[in-house]
């Protein structure tokens, strides 16, 4: 299946809000991302007329479905499914069975309301009335934590999107949903890192907010999620600093992780088995 693709009725529909194109321009745009900021922003800059996203369980801070109030000031219709209702990384799946769980003030306004199945809600959102804002300049951030001789890098990223070749081998904290995009096994992640790290969306149903961690697995490379209640998703450092791990794949465990460890914790456990 296809990244992005339309429907009959002219919705847009997309795995990832990273694969957004010109054509979102004036369309309601239903994307299998998680609801925060970044998400929001990728869809304003699209110049999408409303978009609905993932609520990834709401989690920390409700950093799930931040992009309500963010698209709000932009005068922008906006609304979320419930991670209970349809799979996190499947804009399909959310379109099939995704039940809208939270609304903006524009978007209720057109009747998309809570409870509404997200198929006719898309259809009430194209009588929604263009965006009157323009979105300021956003950017997910990139950094490293730490990088010592003879240890494996630690790097932050926002997104998993912005992993890059040089981080093979190395240990990657995202802010990332741990969803397969798409269901697609092989794109769990785009290199052999020693460890990845990402937000477990609730986990919701499926369990796909955790379908990165077998694929991985599979690899050989070590992977956990965190809780969503501990670290606001979308936020790199609040997974690293805050995160507390709810779930691990067989590689991972090898290495050390344990249930409500502290990611911190475990990062520092594994970069202590490395001579320096």
């Amino acid at each position: 299946m296809p990244n992005v693709w339309r429907t009959p009725d002219d919705i847009l529909l997309v795995d990832s809000v990273n694969y957004l194109s010109p054509e979102a321009e004036g369309t309601v745009v239903v994307a299998s991302s998680h609801g925060g900021i970044y998400a929001a922003y990728k869809a304003a800059a699209g110049r999408a007329r409303a978009v609905i996203l993932n609520d990834a369980g709401v989690g920390r801070e409700s950093a799930g479905i931040a992009c309500l109030d963010y698209c709000e000031k932009l005068g922008m219709a906006a609304a979320v499914i419930s991670s209970a209702s349809a799979r996190i990384g499947e804009a399909a799946d959310m379109m099939r069975r995704g039940v809208i769980s939270y609304a903006n003030p524009i978007a209720r306004t057109v009747g998309c309301t809570p409870g509404m199945a997200c198929a006719p809600a898309t259809l009430r959102l194209k009588a929604a009335p263009s965006p009157t804002g323009k979105p300021a300049p956003y950017a997910e951030t990139r950094f490293v934590i730490s990088e010592e001789p003879g240890r494996p890098r630690v790097v932050c990223i926002d997104s998993a999107s912005l992993v890059k070749a040089e981080d093979a081998g190395q240990i990657i904290v995202t802010g990332s949903h741990g969803g397969l995009i798409g269901g697609q096994r092989e794109k769990a992640f785009n290199v052999d890192a020693l460890l990845t790290v990402f937000n477990d969306a609730g986990v919701g149903i499926d369990q796909a907010g955790i379908g990165r961690l077998g694929p991985l697995d599979g690899r050989g490379i070590a992977a956990v999620t965190v809780a969503h209640t501990s670290a606001r998703i979308g936020d790199a450092r609040s997974t690293y600093h805050e995160g507390i791990i709810s779930h691990s794949n067989q590689r991972a465990a090898t290495l050390g992780a344990l249930h409500a460890m502290p990611v911190r914790d475990f990062v520092e456990r594994l970069l202590t088995s490395f001579s320096s």
